[in-house]
């Protein structure tokens, strides 16, 4: 994996662009999408103008990984270059080294216009609310919880996607108003699950997986778990060994460049400051070392 230069796009000539989100451009295949990870990097709802390197690599391998260890139907079709449908080898022949280990061809989905949160420890906004009220999400929760405290049931806390900025947090009631209360269910129960048996593997790691949040779609009426799954950009990952109830901890994700961003004199709104080399080679370890660990 390249460490020493940033892709922070990548254009692809003679293919038809679906969309370019904060990380990943999307191709068109007819059959089947393709998906770029690239090491485009978004804070405070902002895509910073420094990239992380190799970071669309670690986010590519790691799903990878997850999708492979997990019993669940999902969309990856295939992530080498030599899976390259035949009629586009030759469009995508001038960008090889690029893609390398970035890309996944993917299945065409009815995506199911929510996220699917999972928490399972109280920190962030969701501490915040709890602060403020003793609930996340409107969930009422027992008194005494500290920050990071492990939630006394893990909490399944939908969002109606926002393209544009935060999704919006949203009740299950609301929820089974958008796409029914079947469905609803069933994805509840996949999302809990998939949790449930990523922590486990992941403690034994020595790892804590406090949140993540997953897609969904649907092929031919089935559930399909899609886009990326359990990176440290849809996940909290914490280190056990530093885990202290009372206090946040250290986080195998971009939390090292918020906490950096914090302290600059910057409102929040674009254009967002560049990163000096120190906070982007520690953000490459964590990256790295995350995915090393998990997968090792």
């Amino acid at each position: 994996m390249s460490k020493n230069k940033a892709i922070t796009s990548l254009e692809i000539h003679g293919l038809k662009k679906v969309r370019s989100g904060k990380v990943r451009e999307i191709y068109d295949l007819e059959s089947s999408y393709l998906f770029i990870a690239t090491d485009r990097l978004s804070a405070f709802d902002c895509i910073l103008p420094t990239g992380i390197p190799g970071k669309g690599q670690v986010l590519t391998s790691l799903s990878h990984y997850w999708f492979n260890l997990l019993d669940t139907p999902n969309h990856l079709i295939a992530d080498d270059i030599s899976s390259i449908p035949v009629e586009y080898k030759d469009i995508l022949e001038p960008y090889k080294d690029a893609l390398d280990g970035r890309f996944m061809i993917v299945k065409k989905l009815e995506m199911i216009p929510v996220e699917c949160v999972v928490r399972g420890y109280l920190v962030g906004s969701g501490y915040k609310e709890y602060c403020a009220s003793q609930s996340v999400c409107d969930i009422a929760l027992p008194e005494g919880l500290q920050l990071a405290s492990k939630l006394p049931e893990t909490l399944f806390t939908p969002a109606a996607k926002n393209d544009i900025g935060h999704d919006e947090n949203i009740s299950f009631e609301k929820m089974i108003d958008m796409v029914g209360e079947d469905l609803s269910i069933r994805l509840r129960k996949m999302s809990l699950d998939i949790y449930h048996r990523a922590y486990e593997h992941a403690i034994k790691r020595g790892v804590i997986i406090a949140d993540t949040k997953f897609e969904f779609g649907l092929l031919d009426g089935e559930i399909v778990l899609a886009d990326e799954v359990l990176t440290p950009d849809s996940s909290r990952y914490w280190p056990s060994a530093s885990y202290r109830e009372g206090s946040n901890p250290p986080s195998y994700d971009k939390q090292f460049v918020r906490d950096y961003l914090q302290g600059l004199d910057w409102n929040k709104q674009p254009p967002a400051p560049t990163l000096p080399d120190k906070v982007v080679a520690e953000t490459v370890n964590k990256y790295q070392e995350c995915l090393r660990i998990l997968t090792d």
